[in-house]
């Protein structure tokens, strides 16, 4: 599994982002190949997000697409800046 995660530190409305993300991009995620999971984070005073996919091929190519929805889409609530993106394989998968 690899694992991709971005970071938009003065992002307002994590909520609302949240929503949009769910009705918009979830979608488009759903119908990438290799998607698992997609999580909608607040992290500190920002938000951002947390994707994981089965190879890190397929967490590129949803990455690239993915910020294409996110520049049209939620440009006003990230204040136009792009995330802080951290990319890996997953070293380690625990559910409950």
């Amino acid at each position: 599994m690899y694992a991709v995660i971005r970071n938009y530190p003065n992002m307002q409305k994590v909520e609302e982002a949240a929503k949009l993300a769910e009705t918009g991009l979830g979608p488009i995620l759903k119908k990438q190949p290799g998607f698992r999971d997609y999580y909608v984070v607040r992290f500190g005073e920002g938000g951002g997000s947390i994707s994981v996919f089965d190879t890190e091929a397929h967490a590129k190519a949803a990455h690239e697409r993915s910020l294409g929805w996110i520049k049209e889409n939620l440009a006003g609530m990230t204040g136009g800046v792009a995330p802080m993106v951290i990319m890996g394989e997953v070293a380690v998968h625990i559910t409950a």
